[in-house]
């Protein structure tokens, strides 16, 4: 008896984060892991669910670079990372890690 052929496809997490929303979570998950692999390759899943090339062009580098700096052993530098942000719209925020504890008196 013959097996039947199984066919696969190569799995692209860009095809789900359509929203601003859905990509804001991505990018937040992957802040809140301090995991710098984790935050470009988020990055680099917002940009590609938004088009490579028109985040490239708004950052100020090319989609190359872009495709280099946010891979999972790219490093960006700052300046990328902010041009980056601005072409997609987004920002970075600071929260204390923790909650200040509140005393009463």
């Amino acid at each position: 008896m013959t097996k039947p052929k199984i066919h696969t496809v190569q799995f692209d997490a860009a095809i789900y984060p359509t929203t601003t929303e859905s990509q804001s979570e991505l990018l937040n998950d992957a802040l809140e892991t301090g995991d710098p692999t984790y935050i470009a390759v988020a990055l680099g899943t917002i940009a590609r669910a938004r088009g490579m090339a028109d985040v490239a062009e708004g950052a100020g580098i090319t989609r190359e670079g872009l495709y280099k700096a946010l891979s999972p052993t790219g490093d960006p530098r700052l300046s990328t990372l902010m041009g980056v942000m601005k072409a997609l719209n987004l920002q970075f925020r600071a929260v204390p890690a923790e909650r200040d504890q509140v005393t009463t008196g």
